[in-house]
C-alpha cells in the first residue's frame, strides 16, 4: 500500500465512523444477499453486537496501516479465530465485495476510485493474511 492510498483510508474513515451501526448493518444485509449460503455462519450471532466488532476491527485496521508490525500478527490471529467459526477461502471475496459496497453507500460522493482502489488495496493485503494463517490452523476436533 502506498501513502497516499493509507490517506485516503484513514480520511474515508473519518466519515465512515460516525455512521458506524448503519454501516455495519448495511454491510450484513449486503453479505447475505450476496452470499445467502453465509448467513448460517452467524445463526448464533447477535448481529448488532457483530456489528460493533466489525466495526472496532476496521478501526484497529485504520489505525494501524501505518504499523504492519502491530497488524498483520493481529489480522493472522483474526484469520485463524475465523477458520474456526467455517469462514473459507472463497467467503473472502464476497466480505470484500460487501465491504466496498458499504463504503459506497455511506460515503456517497466521497467514494471516489481513489478511494475505492485504496480500501480494496487494504482488503486483498489483510485477506490474503487471514487465508494464509487460516491455512495453517489445524481444524478443530
Amino acid at each position: 500500500m502506498t501513502p497516499s492510498q493509507i490517506d485516503a483510508i484513514e480520511t474515508s474513515f473519518r466519515l465512515v465512523a460516525p455512521i458506524a451501526e448503519p454501516a455495519a448493518a448495511i454491510f450484513y444485509q449486503r453479505l447475505f444477499a450476496l452470499d445467502p449460503a453465509i448467513k448460517p455462519l452467524f445463526a448464533q450471532t447477535d448481529i448488532s453486537e457483530q456489528g460493533r466488532k466489525l466495526m472496532q476491527a476496521i478501526g484497529f485496521v485504520v489505525a494501524n496501516l501505518r504499523r504492519p508490525d502491530a497488524l498483520l500478527p493481529a489480522v493472522a490471529a483474526l484469520g485463524a479465530r475465523h477458520r474456526g467459526y467455517g469462514v473459507r477461502p472463497g467467503h473472502y471475496d464476497t466480505v470484500g465485495q460487501a465491504l466496498l459496497d458499504t463504503l459506497a453507500e455511506g460515503l456517497g460522493p466521497h467514494f471516489t476510485a481513489e478511494v475505492r482502489d485504496a480500501w480494496a488495496a487494504a482488503y486483498g493485503v489483510l485477506a490474503h493474511a487471514m487465508i494464509e494463517a487460516a491455512a495453517e490452523t489445524p481444524r478443530a476436533a
